[in-house]
Formats: C-alpha cells, structure tokens, sequence
C-alpha cells in the first residue's frame, strides 16, 4: 500500500482506540500504556495514513455505550479496510497453525487484513495473540506460504521513533 511519496500505513487494533477512549487507570502498566497511546495520537499519527476494519468496529461498539461512542469518534474518518478474500484463508492459517482459542479468530482476522491489504504496520497492544514474539515466526510463515509480506506488528511506544 505504501509507496516512497506516500506516508507509511497503520492499522489501528482495537486497543489503540479503547486505550484511548478509557478512564485512566490506576494501576500503573495500563495507566503506561494509555498514556504512551496518547503521545502517540497527539504527536505521530499524522505521520502515518490510519486505517481500520469492520472488526474494529464492531469490538469498538461493545461494552459500556459511554465509552464505545467515545471509540467510535475517535475513529471518525479513519478509512475502512475491505475484509479481501484470501484475508479469509490466511486468518483460518493463522488460527489453526498459531492454535488460537475460537475467541481470538478476530485477532487472527485484524493481522490478515493488514497482510491482503499491504499495511505497513499494524499498532497493537495485544501481546497474547497479535504482537507476540513466540508467535512472529509461524505468522510471517503463514504470510510468505501465501505470498505477501507480513506488517511490522508494535506497540505505540515502538512506534513512536520511526
């Protein structure tokens, strides 16, 4: 997706809104990490062309209604990816050969998405499923098997010096 003349590309996971969108927490690794989100909203999204999908939107949309609209302004104007085809293929791949739970299928999903569509970096603070180390490999695996590239998969704070 991401040509020399155009910004680099990010796909927005459903923590970066809802980490965005929350009360601030007391308890300090989350308080962290809202507060590295924020920074980044504030000082570096314009560095990057945002997108987020349908799944986005609808994990967005669940929970206290309060807090679910305040996630779905933030995401106002964000640009929608298109669940492609083989997106499907590749998130069946990745749940069967990462061994994901059937509740992690939409994890499975957001990584596929970002791959069909050519994103270059899919934001995260899902470290379980998505932006695991132990898991890189077999998710680059399952990218190559199918031809694309795999997107660099981080956090704000990663993502903050590019």
């Amino acid at each position: 997706m991401s040509e020399s003349h155009q910004l680099p590309s990010v796909y927005l996971e459903t923590t970066i809104p809802s980490y965005l969108a929350a009360r601030e927490s007391q308890e300090l690794r989350t308080r962290g990490k809202q507060q590295a989100t924020r920074e980044w909203w504030d000082h570096r999204r314009s560095d990057f062309t945002l997108y987020v999908s349908e799944f986005v939107l609808i994990e967005c949309q669940a929970g206290d209604s309060e807090v679910a609209q305040k996630r779905m302004d933030i995401l106002h104007g964000i640009p929608l990816l298109e669940g492609i085809i083989p997106a499907n293929d590749i998130a069946r791949n990745l749940v069967a050969r990462l061994s994901l739970p059937d509740k992690a299928a939409i994890d499975a999903a957001h990584i596929a998405i970002c791959v069909v569509n050519g994103i270059d970096f899919l934001l995260t603070w899902n470290f379980t499923h998505i932006a695991n180390a132990a898991l890189r490999p077999m998710i680059e695996g399952v990218c190559d098997a199918f031809g694309y590239a795999c997107p660099v998969i981080c956090s704000p704070e990663e993502l903050m010096g590019y």
